[in-house]
C-alpha cells in the first residue's frame, strides 16, 4: 500500500494524522491526489457551500517598533516617511467613507506603536460601536494583545476584557508567523513568541471569544516547522474549541529585507491549503486568502480543501505593500461569480459563520 493510501485510509477512518503523515502530504508528488483527498474532506465537511463576507480592513497605524524581516507595511518610528497614525476622528471618517450598508465586519490590525496610551484602542473600538453598530468588530492580533498586556502592566484577560467591554468581538489570527524558535529568533524575534501567541488566544477563548489562526509560509521553514506549527494549532484547538479558521498566509517578497528570497508559487499555495485541511481535523474552516493567493489561485484552492475565500476586504494595505496584484477590493457579485464559476454555492456568512440570506 502506497504512502497515500494509507492516509486516505486514515482519513476516510477519521483517524487523526500524525506529524509524519503531514510531511508525507508536504512531499508527495501527485499534487492532485492529495488536493483531491483534502477536497473530500471539504465535502463531507461542508459540501460545496462556499462562505464569503461584507467586511473592511482598516489599519489604523503602521507604526511598530517590532522589526519583523518580511514586513512591508510597518514603520519603525512616527515621523519616518510612511508612517501614519489616525486619531480617532481620523478613523471614524475613514471608515464613514468606505462604509456601505450591510456590511456586516471591520478588522483592524496595527503596529505596535510605542506613542500610543492604552486608552486609544478602547476608544477606537466605542467609536465604531457608537458610530457603526452594525459592524462586528475583529480586532488586534496576539502579538498586539501581547504588547499591550507588557507595556501597560495587565494580563492578557485584563487587556481583553477592556477591550470587550468596548466592543471587541472576536480576534483576527495575525501574527502566529511559524511557531518554531529557530526561524523566529531570524525573522521576528522582537515580539510575541509562539507560547504567548497560543497564550492570548487561549484566554481569548476561555473568556468566550473566537478567534482566527494563521500560519505564514514560505520564507525559511522546512517542511516539518510547518507540520509542528499545524500540530500545536490542533492541540489547542482541543483544548479550547475556539478557533473558527486556518488562514495560510503565503510571503510576500517586495518591499521588505527578505526580497532576496523567491515568494512561494501556486503550487506552494495549493499544497498548504490541502494539507492543512487534512491534518487540521479539528477546525472547521480553510480559508483561501484572495488578497494573499491571487484571486485565481484562490478560486482554485476551493477545490482543494478550502471553503471560505474571505471577503470583500475594502482596502487592504499589509499585503499590498509587499506586492500583492490581487484587487483592493472585490464586491458581492464578483466573489459570487467565483465561487460559482468553481461549481460552487456562494453563501455569505457573518464573522462568527452564521449565515446571511439577502433578497435578490
Amino acid at each position: 500500500m502506497s504512502t497515500l493510501e494509507r492516509i486516505r485510509e486514515k482519513v476516510l477512518a477519521q483517524e487523526r494524522l500524525t506529524p509524519e503523515d503531514g510531511e508525507l502530504l508536504f512531499t508527495h508528488p501527485d499534487l492532485l491526489a492529495v488536493a483531491q483527498l483534502a477536497h473530500s474532506v471539504r465535502l463531507k465537511l461542508h459540501g460545496t457551500t462556499t462562505y464569503y463576507n461584507w467586511n473592511l480592513h482598516l489599519n489604523s497605524t503602521n507604526v511598530c517598533e517590532a522589526s519583523c524581516l518580511f514586513c512591508s507595511f510597518a514603520r519603525l518610528k512616527t515621523g519616518m516617511p510612511q508612517a501614519y497614525t489616525m486619531q480617532i476622528d481620523d478613523a471614524e471618517r475613514w471608515i464613514r467613507e468606505r462604509y456601505r450598508p450591510g456590511m456586516t465586519e471591520i478588522h483592524i490590525v496595527n503596529g505596535l506603536n510605542p506613542d500610543l496610551p492604552f486608552d486609544y484602542y478602547p476608544s477606537l473600538l466605542r467609536m465604531i460601536r457608537r458610530e457603526f453598530p452594525q459592524l462586528h468588530i475583529k480586532a488586534f492580533t496576539a502579538v498586539e494583545i501581547h504588547y499591550f498586556a507588557e507595556k501597560y502592566g495587565m494580563s492578557y484577560e485584563e487587556v481583553l476584557r477592556l477591550l470587550q467591554e468596548a466592543g471587541l468581538g472576536s480576534l483576527p489570527g495575525g501574527g502566529a508567523e511559524i511557531f518554531a524558535e529557530r526561524v523566529r529568533k531570524k525573522i521576528c524575534r522582537d515580539k510575541a513568541d509562539a507560547d504567548q501567541w497560543l497564550g492570548v488566544h487561549r484566554a481569548a477563548h476561555n473568556l468566550g471569544l473566537k478567534s482566527n489562526c494563521t500560519m505564514l509560509y514560505g520564507t525559511i521553514e522546512t517542511v516539518e516547522e510547518r507540520v509542528d506549527h499545524m500540530r500545536r494549532l490542533r492541540a489547542l484547538q482541543d483544548e479550547t474549541k475556539g478557533f473558527q479558521v486556518f488562514i495560510p498566509l503565503a510571503f510576500h517578497n517586495e518591499g521588505n529585507r527578505m526580497e532576496r528570497l523567491p515568494a512561494p508559487t501556486a503550487v506552494d499555495d495549493l499544497r498548504v491549503i490541502a494539507v492543512s485541511r487534512l491534518m487540521l481535523d479539528n477546525i472547521p474552516h480553510i480559508k483561501a486568502y484572495w488578497v494573499m493567493l491571487g484571486v485565481k489561485t484562490a478560486q482554485t484552492a476551493l477545490l482543494c480543501g478550502a471553503n471560505d475565500i474571505d471577503g470583500t476586504v475594502t482596502e487592504e494595505k499589509i499585503y499590498h505593500m509587499a506586492g500583492s496584484q490581487s484587487p483592493g477590493a472585490l464586491d458581492l457579485g464578483e466573489i459570487q461569480h467565483l465561487i460559482r464559476a468553481a461549481g460552487l454555492t456562494p453563501q455569505e456568512r457573518t464573522t462568527t459563520y452564521q449565515t446571511i440570506e439577502r433578497a435578490a
